[in-house]
Order: C-alpha cells, then sequence, then structure tokens
C-alpha cells in the first residue's frame, strides 16, 4: 500500500541473493542531485570504519543514470531522459542482513541502539509480505527484426573502423494492472530469480526494480578496488546434460573471451586513472558464474586507490560501465546513440557511498523504470542487450536478449 514505507519516496531496498549482504533504508536525513552535494554530505558525515560491522555502515545510496556519463565528458553524446541524471539520499539509519550468517544488523547514527532497531524494524517490515499483483504482458518496443538491422549496422560500423564492440540494447513496455505496484514485481523478481545486486528504489514519481547479476565498482574502505565485469552469455539448459553443455560452450567460445577481454582492458585503463601506478590487476579471467536462467563469463580487475583519492573518483572515472558500452567507450557510446534511445537507468548504477569511504555499486542491467500515471497506475520500460564484435551474427545476439530478458518477462507473467 501507498503507506507503506516501501512506498514511501526514497525508500530502497538493495536486495542480495543469498551471497552477501541486504540493505533497506528509508526518510533520507538529505537528498542529493549532483557530486558535489554527495561529496559534501559524505565528508559531513565522514566516521570511522568498523571492523567486524556490515561493508556499508551508513552513508548515501543513489542512482546514477546511464546519461551522467555526458556531464562527465564533454565530448559523449549528450542524450537526456526525464529521470535525474544523478539522485540519493543520506540514511542515517540502515537495516543490514548478512546472508552467510543470517545476522540482522540495526545501525543508526546518532541514535541509541534500541531506537535504531525499531526504527528499522518499521521500515523493513513491508518487504516481508508479499503483494499480490496481476499478470502484466510487456509489449515490443524493439522488434527482434528491428534489433537485428541494430546489429548489422554496429557490425558495419566495426568493418569500418570506427568501433571495435558496442553494447546494443533492445526495449519492451508495459503498464501493471491497477492496483500493482512495482514492489509487488521486486518481490515476485526476488523469489523467483533471486541475484546479487537486486534492488528496488522508489522516487517520486518513479520507481526501480533491478535483478542485476553485475557488479560495477566496489572500494573498500582501505581503498582496494574492484570491479567485476560480465561478458558472455549462455541460456541455462533444461536437462543437468544440456546446462553443461551451454557452460562448456561459453567456455570454449573465442568470440565470448574477446567480449570479455575488451571489456577488462577497459575498465583496467578506466580504474587506473584514479589507482596508484603499477597497483592495477586482474587475477581472475573469464570464469564461469551461473544464474537463474544464464550463464556468464566474468573477470575481476583490482587496484589500489592513489593517495589521495577517493571511491567517487574512480566511480566518476569509470563510468558509464565499459562493459555496457564497449571500445573504444565514447566512440561506442556515439553508436549506441545512434540505435538507441536515451537509456535513462538502463546501464546506469545503484550505488551505496559509507561515510567511512566504503563504496559498492551494481550495473543496472536486468532493470525496470516505472513511471506514476496520475491514476496511479504505473508505466514500465525494460531492456536487454548483447555485446556486438565483428564475429556476431544478428539472430543469435537477438536469442540472447531473449535470454537476458527472461526473469523479467516471467515475473511480469506471474503477477
Amino acid at each position: 500500500m501507498l503507506a507503506d514505507v516501501a512506498h514511501q519516496e526514497h525508500a530502497v531496498g538493495l536486495l542480495s541473493d543469498g551471497a552477501g549482504w541486504s540493505y533497506v533504508a528509508s526518510e533520507p536525513a538529505m537528498l542529493f542531485h549532483d557530486r558535489a552535494t554527495l561529496e559534501a554530505g559524505l565528508a559531513h558525515w565522514r566516521a570511522d570504519h568498523r571492523d567486524g560491522w556490515p561493508p556499508f555502515q551508513g552513508g548515501a545510496i543513489g542512482l546514477a543514470a546511464y546519461e551522467w556519463g555526458a556531464t562527465l565528458e564533454p565530448t559523449a553524446p549528450q542524450t537526456r531522459t526525464a529521470w535525474p541524471d544523478l539522485t540519493g539520499g543520506f540514511y542515517d539509519t540502515i537495516y543490514a542482513f548478512d546472508h552467510e550468517t543470517r545476522q540482522a544488523w540495526a545501525i543508526g547514527r546518532g541514535h541509541t541502539p534500541a531506537e535504531a532497531e525499531k526504527a528499522c524494524v518499521r521500515r523493513m517490515s513491508c518487504f516481508a509480505a508479499h503483494q499480490a499483483t496481476r499478470p502484466t504482458r510487456m509489449t515490443e518496443r524493439t522488434t527482434g527484426p528491428a534489433y537485428q538491422r541494430a546489429v548489422a549496422g554496429v557490425i558495419a560500423a566495426i568493418t569500418a573502423g570506427e568501433i571495435f564492440q558496442a553494447n546494443i540494447a533492445r526495449s519492451w513496455s508495459g503498464t501493471l494492472p491497477q492496483g500493482a505496484t512495482p514492489f509487488g514485481v521486486a518481490q515476485t523478481l526476488l523469489r523467483r530469480s533471486p541475484a546479487p545486486f537486486a534492488a528496488y528504489l522508489r522516487l517520486p514519481g518513479r520507481a526501480l526494480v533491478s535483478n542485476s547479476p553485475e557488479r560495477f565498482l566496489q572500494v573498500t574502505a582501505q581503498g582496494l578496488v574492484r570491479t567485476q565485469p560480465i561478458k558472455g552469455t549462455r541460456p541455462r539448459g533444461a536437462t543437468p546434460a544440456e546446462d553443461a553443455a551451454h557452460a562448456a560452450a561459453l567456455l570454449a567460445s573465442e568470440k565470448d573471451h574477446a567480449e570479455n577481454l575488451m571489456s577488462v582492458d577497459l575498465m583496467r585503463n578506466d580504474i587506473a586513472r584514479a589507482c596508484a601506478p603499477g597497483s592495477v590487476a586482474v587475477p581472475s579471467l573469464c570464469a564461469l558464474e551461473s544464474f537463474t536462467n544464464v550463464h556468464h563469463l566474468v573477470s575481476t580487475v583490482t587496484g589500489r586507490l592513489a593517495a589521495g583519492r577517493t571511491a567517487l573518483d574512480v566511480f566518476a572515472g569509470a563510468f558509464p560501465p565499459g562493459s555496457i558500452t564497449g571500445a573504444p567507450k565514447l566512440q561506442a557510446m556515439a553508436v549506441i546513440a545512434r540505435h538507441e534511445a536515451p537509456r535513462g537507468p538502463y546501464c546506469g548504477s545503484l550505488f551505496w557511498a559509507g561515510c567511512d569511504g566504503a563504496f559498492d555499486s551494481s550495473v543496472l542491467i536486468r532493470t525496470l523504470a516505472f513511471t506514476e500515471a496520475p491514476d496511479v497506475t504505473w508505466h514500465f520500460e525494460t531492456r536487454a542487450g548483447a555485446a556486438i564484435t565483428a564475429d556476431s551474427i544478428p539472430e543469435e545476439e537477438d536469442a540472447e536478449t531473449l535470454a537476458k530478458i527472461a526473469a523479467i518477462r516471467a515475473a511480469l507473467a506471474e503477477g
């Protein structure tokens, strides 16, 4: 219900799939809509990191839309949407849950432990009970044939030497039945297809539901940087033998390894802008990770912040994520702009920035962007993309987008 905290403006849930931490917060003490205010707030509430506490110990939670990248780099395509480029709040009370130890935390700066626990339990309560919805149909905004033509156009740009790779998405849209809410969709997705970086965010007249498997950037309070680009996808099989065959085919694919390697090189260069010289490394390359609907190749790139640099420096220097743009990044973004409408939240990032200097963020793929209509119904758009290289086959890239959108389609069909 709209009176519940989940539907209060700026309520947020960062909801892990059971292998990490989940966080819930609402009623921010202060809002921010630009980097300067974000940095000023973090400096004002600066606090020492406490060992043994959750990774996020209070601070800012925010959304950086894909188009925020254009404000950071004047030569990037200057596209805009109705979504804010950068927005979020400072939360002095959060609820954290460790899925490994099954331990819950109530953290409230400026509150007694009892006050923090009471506030967090009240704010968390609405995340427990499932809200029933009715089945919702998605409509193609980009048809399969239209997407295949876009893929062919990107291949032509690659052949002409304009770029090496670009990630192009197709889109779907729809309207929830009267009375249904984005939060109900978030709960269904979380139950059907848990993901490491699932999330729910309520904004004025808007809401975001993400089922993302991908980390963008993580920075510890000690200044250690990690990014984990995903490139390479196969659907899960209907039988154990078929599933193993799909995984083996992905591991053996030269094309998928090439996609991943280009993203790794791009992220190495991006994080090096704010990392100490010689500290950037690749401890894991093209590792297989399996999710509910797909197998992915995931690499890990690490570094250490240079003296005087912050998590926001490395975040801004690498934004938007290289795994969903292409290489070279700025030219790939120009190619994307020729084939897609402005993205808004899709392929942006949802992040938390701790008052102790720690930071973590997702890549907003497998994400629904909701807009509330005057009659209190919710319209949505969602997208799925694929990395296009010279070896891409349009029909296969089209099939990959369908595999990636399957969990969202199933959750909406279930209601």
